[in-house]
């Protein structure tokens, strides 16, 4: 996320705290598992996803980048899939996760800093006071992320997010934030990691926040896994080397600052990625791009029932330029309501 949506950030906080079968030929053949495998792909690897418009050209996307006899073939160290984190693998509303976090944590601290009842922007936070937090702008909101997200080393802020994921559950649903991960982004997943795809969460979100649950949730390896960072430094102490983390942003990884860190960290231009946002535009144009044969992704949150509908108005996952992009240059737009059978991993 970048300056300008953390600001609005600050304002969205007054919302928490008030409250088949007719593929063709080649889509039908992917479905099926490769000889010798132990794939759970059997008859239909997007269980979770409606027959329909989005499912088929994935489906037919990963057929023809992996059929060896046809002309859209990618070879598979080539094959990179890049996922956005909020409002793409799983929900965002009415605030990024990691805000709550941050909202959560100044709490649990308040006992080791009584100075904080009586100093902003720490005293909006403790009060619930979302008015009086809101006018402390953009410097008080990056005092709070500093104050949780620095001043210990990685593991301990590992272990932190660790059990806070482990505690905590959404203000609206009840539900624990892992359970309120996407179920058909999982099927996705997996099936394009059973195709020999480089699997990659890109996120604004911060790279160690994400880490932290992530891999076993998403079936993602950390180190596949980019996001917003802060700086760090190495420490010996004294034999018992450690990580120490710094009160400094080093890189914003939105917006234009996608694909820098894909070029940076990944080396290859992806041939698959997938987004929500206006934040994702450019990794997707950057996808775009390719030389090879790509397929570039929007999640539309469209389900008011089962999740949230939103889009060119949200001060949250705002899709409005990007969706401008996607229907002009024939991007797949993935409609929750009517696309997908079921939403959060959670739901039976």
């Amino acid at each position: 996320m970048n300056r300008a949506e953390i600001s609005i950030l600050l304002v969205c906080l007054l919302v928490v705290f008030t409250i088949g079968c007719n593929q063709n030929e080649s889509a039908s053949e992917i479905s099926q598992p490769e000889a010798g495998t132990t794939s759970g792909e059997v008859n239909d690897p997007l269980p979770s996803w409606n027959e329909g418009a989005s499912k088929q050209a994935v489906l037919e996307f990963v057929s023809e980048v992996t059929n060896e006899d046809g002309d859209r073939f990618v070879e598979p160290v080539d094959r990179i899939a890049v996922f956005d984190n909020d409002g793409t693998l799983w929900a965002e509303q009415p605030v990024y996760f990691q805000l709550l976090f941050v909202m959560d944590r100044i709490r649990s601290m308040e006992a080791d800093h009584p100075e904080w009842r009586n100093q902003q922007p720490y005293q909006a936070v403790l009060e619930n006071d979302m008015q009086a937090l809101g006018q402390q702008g953009m410097s008080g909101l990056m005092e709070l992320l500093m104050a949780t997200h620095s001043g210990m080393t990685s593991s301990e802020f590992d272990s932190i997010v660790s059990d806070w994921m482990a505690s905590a559950r959404h203000p609206s649903t009840g539900l624990a934030y892992t359970d309120m991960v996407y179920q058909p982004m999982l099927e996705l997943i997996k099936f394009l990691q059973h195709h020999n795809f480089e699997v990659y969460i890109v996120s604004g979100g911060g790279i160690d926040f994400m880490r932290a649950w992530a891999e076993p949730v998403y079936g993602i390896r950390k180190d596949h896994i980019i996001g917003s960072t802060i700086k760090t430094e190495f420490d010996y102490n004294d034999g018992n080397p450690r990580i120490l983390r710094k009160p400094e942003i080093e890189h914003i990884d939105d917006k234009e600052g996608k694909p820098v860190s894909i070029d940076k960290f990944i080396g290859r231009k992806p041939i698959f990625a997938a987004g929500n946002s206006d934040g994702d535009l450019q990794m997707l144009q950057w996808t775009d791009s390719n030389e090879l044969p790509s397929l570039k992704v929007y999640i539309h949150h469209t389900d008011s029932a089962r999740e949230w509908s939103y889009d060119r108005d949200s001060h949250i996952g705002q899709l409005n330029e990007g969706l401008d992009q996607a229907q002009e240059k024939g991007w797949t737009i993935v409609d929750m309501q009517t696309d997908w059978n079921k939403i959060y991993k959670a739901n039976d």
